[in-house]
């Protein structure tokens, strides 16, 4: 989930019933994964082609900050799009241009990583998933209601943003502090999100549903990288 996006979802409530429940639950879940697994495909097409080389020296004189910046906005709009789009179609687009726009903002982290960290991407990405999985089974096995989150969400989402300004303004370094403020954002909003579709599923908004969640997962795998990156950086200068 964005934090800076509105928690309220157009659409007509599904209709009442634990099958019409659970095929939602369902849709959303299964479209979060097939996202997941295309935003690795992308990346994958674009490291055995040779293009991520080249994208990565033409974005190597982009500050990261720029990029940290790219990559809330990005899904703070997406996110809104989605939620205002009625058509299937018109959700599946935005996911689709979701997922493309962040395979290009995170490619020069991964390249980073693929050169001076190695084995941290797929460290990353297992922490990433087993943080997620834990979220989402507090939400269903406990039943509490994380929605009173929305709030500190969106300060928080308010506020990274403006940091990240700052930092641009006055020189500030971001770091690990910084990297694990995101991380419990990102986690948060896993919380939020899960318990918002849980109890106010609507029909035919599962694409946008699934978009929130794999914001939500994307922005913690991007800092858990960006952390584990910086760290084995500083412990091989070290030794």
């Amino acid at each position: 989930m964005d934090p800076t996006a509105t928690a309220v979802s157009p659409g007509r409530p599904v209709e009442p019933g634990v099958d019409a429940r659970t095929r939602f639950l369902t849709r959303v879940y299964v479209h979060v994964l097939a996202a997941l697994l295309a935003l690795v495909a992308v990346e994958v097409s674009l490291f055995e082609s040779g293009i991520a080389d080249r994208l990565y020296q033409a974005m190597r004189g982009v500050p990261w900050i720029l990029i940290l910046g790219a990559f809330m906005v990005f899904g703070w709009l997406a996110r809104r799009v989605a939620w205002r789009l009625e058509s299937l179609a018109a959700q599946y687009a935005a996911l689709a241009g979701y997922i493309i726009a962040k395979a290009l903002i995170i490619l020069p982290l991964l390249n980073r990583a693929e050169r001076f960290a190695p084995g941290a991407i797929r460290s990353a990405a297992q922490i990433t998933l087993m943080a997620a999985a834990a979220f989402t089974l507090v939400v269903w096995w406990t039943r509490v209601d994380f929605t009173f989150l929305r709030g500190v969400l969106r300060w928080g989402g308010l506020m990274a943003i403006v940091t990240i300004v700052a930092s641009l303004l006055f020189g500030w370094h971001l770091g690990t502090w910084f990297n694990l403020a995101m991380v419990t954002l990102a986690g948060g909003s896993i919380l939020y999100d899960t318990s918002r579709i849980l109890r106010n599923y609507r029909k035919n908004r599962y694409v946008a549903e699934a978009l929130g969640l794999f914001a939500a997962i994307a922005m913690m795998f991007f800092y858990v990288l960006r952390q584990l990156t910086r760290s084995q950086r500083m412990l091989r200068g070290w030794r």
